[in-house]
């Protein structure tokens, strides 16, 4: 699944349903290295602003599958909330970059 914010800022999900105001992304790694939620934390940040959602208004939960385990994470509103005010930063600032260059 696509998650989109900008030209600057997207990425895509394994897996990722939203239901009953429960925000579900699942991510299946393969290979045996160590795997954190960063990425996912930065797709529940994109899904927030394409979606127009608060985090603090929305439940969380992060998977990451690996070698025939699950890892479990929910994360804290207000992390996603400053992943999602650096996105925004960000992104004006590239796009501010850009027409610089014109």
């Amino acid at each position: 699944q696509i998650l989109y914010y900008s030209e600057n800022c997207f990425g895509t999900a394994d897996a990722i349903s939203f239901e009953k105001k429960m925000l579900r992304i699942h991510d299946l790694k393969t290979g045996s290295t160590k795997t954190h939620f960063e990425q996912l934390e930065v797709y529940a940040a994109l899904f927030c602003l394409e979606y127009g959602f608060s985090p603090y208004d929305i439940e969380m939960d992060l998977r990451i599958y690996q070698n025939d385990g699950i890892r479990q994470f929910e994360p804290h509103p207000g992390v996603i909330e400053r992943i999602m005010d650096t996105i925004v930063l960000f992104d004006a600032r590239i796009e501010a970059l850009k027409g610089d260059d014109s």
